[in-house]
């Protein structure tokens, strides 16, 4: 077996580097906004609905074009999907920087919503068809990092630029940050990642896009401003509605598999067990992140009176747990003991929110981010032994003529779960408060409210758990020096045909 060439493998190192990057801004784009809320408001003289649609319009056309951007990576070539995505996200968020109303503002979130779509499922993709089997769990481990410090970058890093005021622009510096790193990330990736595609031709299918992307805004929609409209019955209607789409799109996707063979959904993945149960959790694991990271900040924010930069610096415990345990648990802990590593975490998740739930209610309205320390510590523990291993087992099995669709289902079925999450707060933590009480009693509301909705992120776990079982106990395991061939359509361009190890069980 020839040796890779050593500057092709730093291409692919490189080329990690750059989607990995990208990942990390969509992710701090999807957090950073929350806690610039109060000056955009202030300073924009947006109204509440506007508030509402600058982060929701993000969401909508992110989660309802994700498949299709995917779908349109296997067609048209991942690298040139990802460089139109990263080009009309960076454009999209100077627009928003430089937003001269509210209105403009909510439109260009939009776009850099729907441009993520495109650049976002190509990440999972790339990494699919460029790094072989034996690498990826070492890539996926990254990855997990990576999700890990997004998720409470946002917050911190939203926090320093708008207490900082940079040139007195406000909360603007939140999505002109973007702009030098889009900007590396186009030049480098023209450079450095190589292109790949599906290996057979493919066909958009514009019925599917349709209906997918009508069953999510009719799913998403309602669940973004259900409250804000106080849960109107039409609501309902188009969620229930929604169930009727999708049963409509399996039934058309199976004609057209028929047919031609180019569903925008590729319904034969779910025959594969490590991808459905992986789907199956990915989106459950959605609701835990929508409630207890909205649910969180109001209790820091609003309940308890903390700044932007006191709240966001009580986060970097989680934030280096996750990116700990991550590393350790793809490298080291699943090739040994398989998925109970994943369920391990959901536990661990369990005993953090646990030790939280007692601290708030001990500590009240007294309580110190130190104190906080110990319980945030022990979940991110906990959510890192599952996020990098996870996406490791939904995409391990999957061809990877099918590598783009199947990571814009990743990442839909994750938005469905944090949009149905983000709809669960007005129950588990509005519906308890009263937020007309006396200022000097609302720390011991949100206290309550916050204590709450951990209880039932905690039963959330548990059916986590539960749905792990249906995962494959053991990954397979990368023997060097086998016989499985990249097919040579897939192969990125330039490079010479390699052997890849054989997955045994």
């Amino acid at each position: 077996m020839p040796e890779a060439r050593p500057e092709a493998d730093r291409r692919r190192w490189f080329a990690l580097a750059i989607v990995m990057t990208a990942a990390f801004m969509d992710l701090v784009d999807v957090t950073i906004v929350n806690i610039a809320i109060p000056s955009i408001k202030r300073e924009s003289g947006a109204t509440f609905s506007q508030i509402q649609w600058i982060t929701a319009g993000y969401a909508l056309a992110f989660a309802a074009g994700l498949i299709t951007g995917g779908r349109l990576g296997d067609i048209h070539g991942r690298k040139r999907l990802f460089l139109i995505g990263i080009t009309g996200f960076t454009v999209a968020s100077a627009l928003c920087g430089f937003a001269a109303n509210p209105e403009m503002l909510v439109a260009s979130r939009i776009l850099q919503g729907g441009m993520a779509a495109l650049m976002v499922p190509q990440v999972l993709s790339i990494v699919h068809a460029t790094f072989p089997a034996h690498e990826r769990g070492k890539v996926f481990g990254l990855f997990g990092m990576v999700v890990g410090l997004g998720a409470v970058s946002g917050p911190l890093l939203g926090a320093l630029l708008t207490e900082w005021n940079i040139f007195g622009l406000e909360w603007r510096p939140i999505f002109l940050i973007n702009l030098p790193v889009g900007i590396a990330g186009i030049i480098l990736g023209r450079k450095f990642i190589t292109e790949s595609k599906a290996p057979r031709a493919l066909k958009l299918d514009l019925v599917g896009v349709v209906l997918v992307t009508l069953g999510m805004l009719m799913l998403v929609y309602p669940l973004t401003r259900g409250r804000e409209l106080d849960w109107p019955v039409w609501g309902f209607v188009m969620m229930g509605g929604s169930v009727v789409v999708f049963g409509a799109l399996v039934a058309y996707e199976r004609w057209k598999t028929a047919k031609d063979g180019s569903p925008l959904v590729e319904l034969s993945l779910f025959k594969v067990k490590s991808f459905a149960a992986g789907i199956a959790v990915q989106t459950v694991f959605g609701v835990v992140l929508g409630v207890f990271f909205l649910v969180w900040t109001m209790y820091m924010q609003v309940g308890l009176g903390w700044s932007e930069l006191r709240a966001g610096l009580t986060g970097v415990p989680f934030s280096i747990a996750v990116s700990v345990a991550a590393g350790l648990s793809v490298q080291k802990l699943v090739p040994r003991f398989g998925r109970k590593v994943l369920q391990a975490g959901a536990l661990t998740m369990a005993a953090g929110l646990l030790i939280y739930i007692w601290e708030a209610g001990r500590y009240g309205a007294d309580i110190a981010p130190w104190q906080m320390a110990l319980p945030l510590a022990v979940m991110g523990l906990g959510m890192g032994l599952i996020v990098a291993p996870l996406t490791d087992a939904v995409l391990s099995e999957v061809p990877r003529e099918h590598a783009g669709s199947a990571s814009g289902l990743i990442n839909t079925v994750q938005q469905m779960g944090t949009a149905l999450g983000l709809g669960l707060v007005s129950v588990v933590f509005f519906g308890v408060i009263d937020e007309r009480v006396a200022p000097s009693r609302i720390p011991g509301e949100f206290t309550d409210g916050f204590q709450n909705a951990l209880w039932w992120v905690t039963g959330v776990l548990g059916v986590i758990f539960l749905l792990m079982f249906a995962l494959p106990a053991k990954p397979k395991q990368h023997v060097e020096g086998g016989d499985e061939e990249v097919p040579a359509g897939e192969l990125p361009e330039g490079e010479l045909p390699r052997k890849e190890p054989v997955l045994i069980p």
